[in-house]
């Protein structure tokens, strides 16, 4: 079983597709694709029976280049890597980092494809796929991308924590582009872990992520924030982003516009955030909750223990 984390930082325990498997579900997307193609062609040779042999060729080789190149692309960028035959078979293609795919990862596997699959009639494909300790064939390896089981027994899945409420919105203006996905991977995987971890053990791996972090960002961690609470913001801030670009830019209903860097209303994170957490949380070894930073409601006064408790709205009056 291979641990993958979805492009909202939760962690997933998905299982690489098995050659079975994925040659069932390439079986199923042939049979469509070849039945589409020699109904077009039939089709275009009763349209195009005055053209000669030229335009023919020409409109036969525009018709296999659409029909089974450019349509299984478009079908596996506008599913996010689940064309008909993985349906059925319950696969998916999922970025390197567990993300859904884009329109160049189905553009470098389709491609690649039509050497390892169309015109060698699978042979190189099967052999890259039994080669590869996940299975992937070359298309996969080139476009960065991974064929996974989406059905697989339930089990639990640790979450990644939400940042502390008072590094909302600190790296809007961070500079994402140069971070590797194989760097997003072992932090994501390091928030949903590092409750189970040794203090020491996992402060030092905070540091080092977050130092590899600054590096490829080109901008140091804020003194005075905690390595993992760093972490912890910039993954929120790249989720933040992805959902803009999924869904369009805005506010949220009953906030200010850009609360979350502009993420839509109908956007809601996969992660929650508890107060009661936030003490120890993010704080250093031995630190105690007493050191995290406070609230603008733990600044609050207390209210007077000998003033008459207010009624609610539901006319209950707690006990004395």
């Amino acid at each position: 079983m291979s641990e993958l984390v979805t492009g909202e930082a939760v962690a997933l325990e998905l299982r690489p597709a098995k050659l079975p498997s994925r040659v069932l579900a390439l079986l199923i997307d042939m049979v469509v694709a070849w039945s589409v193609y020699l109904a077009v062609t039939l089709g275009l040779l009763a349209a195009t029976a005055s053209l000669d042999d030229a335009a023919a060729a020409a409109v036969a080789v525009a018709t296999f280049v659409l029909v089974l190149v450019g349509v299984p692309i478009a079908v596996e960028t506008l599913s996010h890597g689940r064309s008909l035959g993985k349906l059925a078979c319950g696969l998916r293609v999922v970025r390197d980092d567990g993300g859904p795919i884009r329109f160049r990862h189905a553009l470098v596997r389709g491609a690649i494809g039509v050497v390892e699959i169309l015109m060698t009639f699978g042979v190189v494909a099967c052999v890259a796929s039994l080669v590869s300790a996940r299975g992937r064939r070359l298309g996969d390896v080139f476009a960065g991308t991974l064929v996974v089981r989406e059905r697989v027994p339930a089990a639990r899945t640790g979450y990644v924590p939400a940042p502390p409420p008072w590094l909302a919105g600190r790296f809007s203006e961070l500079d994402l582009s140069g971070v590797p996905d194989g760097l997003w991977l072992a932090i994501r995987q390091y928030l949903a872990r590092m409750g189970q971890l040794d203090p020491q053990v996992s402060w030092s791996m905070a540091e080092r992520l977050a130092s590899d972090l600054a590096a490829r960002t080109g901008a140091p961690a804020p003194e005075g924030v905690p390595p993992a609470a760093f972490l912890a913001a910039v993954v929120h801030e790249r989720q933040t982003r992805e959902a803009q670009r999924a869904f369009g830019g805005g506010g949220l209903q009953g906030g200010a516009p850009g609360a979350w860097g502009g993420a839509p209303a109908s956007y809601t994170p996969h992660t929650s955030y508890t107060p009661q957490d936030s003490a120890g949380q993010w704080a250093a070894p031995g630190a105690t909750g007493a050191e995290a930073p406070r609230s603008s409601a733990s600044a609050q006064p207390a209210p007077d223990a000998a003033a008459e408790p207010e009624r609610p709205a539901t006319g209950f009056v707690p006990p004395a």
